[in-house]
């Protein structure tokens, strides 16, 4: 009799047995394992439209608000004085020797200029062609022209200064190619903002502003303008970028936008699909002088506050504190002791200013305003900027390694034209001395200032840090960890002072060509 006995496999055969079944399952017939599926998170992925919008009803909207704006200015006769103060010279032979039919000669005729006779004095016939006749201002030539749009319906619109700044006169070109003449109302040359004037009988259908706080990067936007004088243009495009600051002054935050912005559309404004104005075209990024897909426009809630100051009271009432600042950097909040590089580090307070008067100095920084932190100077400049002036504010401050508050008064920020004249007043840039002694950790060599007022850079070390952060030969340094240095002693002890303080960095203030700026430089080395 045979007896049948049941086998039953150990753990570890059927572990084995598993392992070498759950190989074969991922095995391909060619041998080669396949992908094993990873329990990750799914990927990013939304629903695509189901079709791409058309923006006709849109323009068939706005368009009749979108005007094209054409500006002429006055050409002023030249002198009855053959000369004028030049001296002309083509190719060896004086403007008489010039061929009757030369170019150059009918150009001088015509505008003006050596031996130009006298029908372009001011009482010549020239003159007379004018609009004043023999009043002798010029006669109105087109200079320039942009776009720009009706923002109420008894004629009030919204352009650029740089297309209005230098015009006499202006005129307004519907979308029906209507002409209008306009007036100016007022101008902002800092935000780049002008608004005109149309007196005419008729209703205009006008545009308002967005709350462009909910424009989103990635959101469609159509532009509307007057491109290289094609009026009634329209692009579309995505707004690529929020807060762009392109150097074209202390309030700049604009829009990026890829639609096709070119010469001419200046002024004229972007919408998104309501039909609101988002942001006014201003300017464009192009290598080239036409369209690259890279356009900037003035954000509607910048625009809305400056346009209602310009046509109230022709221009803009703007708070001022009156201290030259820069960012701070993570080296600048290292070599002062701040946990985190915010705020805006005072270079230097104007004489008279409401900062200087509340005791404000160069090397503070200004860490908020009224409580609200302050990140970096544009924040700053924005937010004094649209303080009332005559109002009073507390400055908190960060100096000599604690926190500070100070009281002021906000000031009135001077226009153009105080500031340019307050430029030309500061003293010139002293001479380089001849003495010299090195500061081999620093990679500069220094000397003692002529004025007895800093050192002066006498040599950079092209391999150092100092090079690197931007130090060039002829540059002063006029203070070190905000304490006036005279010599490189000085600098040497100050530095000294700062590594005993547990200090890897020392905040250099430099001046040049009447400005000043500061630098923070390694000093643990060696």
């Amino acid at each position: 009799m045979t007896t049948t006995r049941s086998f039953r496999p150990s753990l570890k055969t059927v572990l084995k047995t598993s392992g070498v079944a759950g190989l074969a399952a991922v095995m391909l017939s060619t041998g080669i394992p396949a992908a094993i599926t990873s329990s990750f998170a799914e990927p990013v992925r939304i629903t695509a439209p189901q079709q791409v919008p058309s923006f006709a009803n849109v323009v068939d909207a706005v368009s009749p608000a979108v005007v094209s704006v054409r500006v002429q200015s006055r050409a002023n006769p030249v002198s009855e004085d053959a000369s004028n103060g030049f001296s002309f010279d083509f190719g060896g032979r004086g403007f008489d020797d010039l061929p009757e039919d030369h170019p150059l000669k009918r150009l001088f005729r015509e505008f003006g200029g050596p031996n130009g006779g006298p029908q372009h004095g001011p009482n010549g016939p020239r003159a007379e062609r004018g609009p004043h006749g023999k009043g002798g201002e010029g006669r109105l030539r087109p200079t320039s022209q942009g776009s720009g749009f009706f923002i109420t319906e008894d004629g009030y619109l919204v352009t650029n200064n740089h297309v209005v700044s230098d015009g006499s006169a202006f005129t307004v070109v519907l979308n029906d190619g209507t002409e209008l003449d306009a007036k100016l109302v007022g101008k902002d040359s800092r935000t780049d903002l002008a608004v005109l004037k149309v007196d005419d009988k008729r209703k205009f259908t006008y545009v308002g502003f967005a709350d462009d706080s909910k424009v989103r990067v990635g959101d469609w936007v159509v532009a509307v303008g007057n491109p290289f004088g094609l009026g009634g243009t329209v692009t579309s495009g995505i707004v690529s970028a929020r807060g762009r600051d392109i150097g074209s002054g202390p309030y700049d935050d604009y829009l990026q936008v890829d639609a096709a912005v070119n010469r001419g559309n200046s002024g004229g404004p972007t919408f998104n699909l309501e039909g609101q104005v988002v942001g006014i075209n201003t300017a464009i990024f192009s290598p080239s002088g036409g369209n690259v897909g890279i356009a900037f426009a003035i954000p509607a809630s910048v625009a809305k506050d400056v346009v209602e100051d310009l046509m109230k009271d022709g221009s803009v009432s703007r708070g001022w504190l009156g201290v030259q600042i820069q960012p701070v950097n993570k080296d600048i909040a290292d070599s002062l002791g701040l946990a985190e590089a915010s705020g805006a580090l005072v270079v230097e307070p104007q004489p008279g200013s409401p900062g200087e008067k509340a005791g404000i100095k160069k090397g503070d920084v200004v860490t908020a305003v009224d409580g609200e932190p302050i990140k970096g100077p544009r924040e700053l400049a924005r937010k004094i900027g649209a303080m009332k002036p005559g109002s009073s504010v507390d400055v908190s401050l960060w100096r000599d390694g604690k926190s500070q508050s100070v009281k002021l008064v906000i000031g009135t920020l001077p226009d153009d034209k105080q500031e340019a004249a307050a430029e030309t007043t500061q003293p010139d840039e002293p001479a380089q001395p001849a003495s010299e002694k090195a500061l081999a950790d620093l990679g500069v060599t220094v000397a003692p200032s002529e004025d007895g007022q800093g050192v002066t850079i006498s040599q950079v070390d092209p391999d150092s840090d100092a090079s690197d952060r931007g130090l060039k030969q002829g540059e002063k340094i006029v203070s070190v960890n905000n304490q006036e240095v005279k010599s490189a002693d000085d600098i040497l002890k100050v530095i000294s002072q700062a590594k005993k303080d547990g200090r890897t960095k020392a905040l250099f203030q430099i001046q040049a060509d009447n400005a000043s700026r500061f630098i923070a430089l390694p000093i643990d080395q060696g």
